[in-house]
Parts: C-alpha cells; structure tokens; sequence
C-alpha cells in the first residue's frame, strides 16, 4: 500500500497542511524508539523538537524562552494519537508545513521522515490503518 496525501490545502502564506490516508501507525517498538528520541533532541536541550501527546513540533533551533515557549520558527507539526489502535501505537494523520518550513525546502515526507527514522521508519514504509468498505446503501423494499 502506498501513502496518499489527501486535503491538502495551501494557504495563502505558504503554509502546507497534508491528511494522510490511511493513517500512519507507528508499531509500539518503533513508537517507544522515536518518543525517547524526541526527548532527547528537546528543544528545552539541544534539539528541534516539541512533543507531547497530540503534536510533534519541529523548530528551526533549540530553546525555550522565558515564557516557556520555544524561542525557534516553527518549520512543522505532526499530529497524532497515542492509543488509538492498541494502546501503545501512534496514529500519525496530519502534517503541517509552515511557510518558514517550505522556504527552507521541508516538505511533509521531510518532516515525517525525520522522527519516524529515530523507530527505522519512512513515512513511505510506514504500516498503514485498515481501511473499512464503505457501507452498503439502505434500500427500502417495497
């Protein structure tokens, strides 16, 4: 099966916003791999990254203000979902590329593919999420 990127929508100002169908599934093993190394290249160390449990933040430098916030620009952000499946596999199913991140030549395969190659995944090996027929139509028999 291959990744089809669906929805995509351009904004005015460049940003790129991708839904990925089917979903992407990160396997518990790969998922732990990727977590641990998504700490341990924090922006609040000296890493690019921000992630919690709903988003992967991918930032153009580390360090985190007084405020609390990631003194970087936002190149992207990955969405997902811890559980969804079994409860230890991520569901990656959308991506978002900043205008920031598009001028520097990031694209959605880009931003994917760094994190998911922490677990030895692509975005393009990545396991996919079963799709479902649609239903069948109801029909009233007269």
């Amino acid at each position: 099966m291959h990744t089809q990127l669906v929805g995509t929508e351009q904004y005015q100002d460049g940003a790129v916003s991708e839904v990925i169908r089917p979903a992407a599934i990160v396997p518990e093993h790969a998922a732990r791999e990727i977590l641990a190394a998504l700490q341990l290249r924090s922006v609040e160390g000296t890493g690019n990254w921000q992630a919690t449990t709903r988003q992967w933040s991918r930032f153009d430098r580390p360090g985190i203000g007084p405020d609390g916030e990631p003194q970087g620009r936002l190149i992207g952000r990955i969405e997902a979902v811890h559980g969804q499946t079994t409860r230890y596999e991520v569901t990656l199913y959308r991506v978002t590329v900043t205008p920031e991140g598009t001028a520097e030549g990031w694209t959605v395969e880009k931003l994917c593919d760094e994190p998911l190659g922490y677990g030895g995944l692509s975005l393009a090996t990545c396991p996919r999420a079963q799709m479902q027929p649609p239903p069948k139509p109801f029909r009233l028999r007269a």
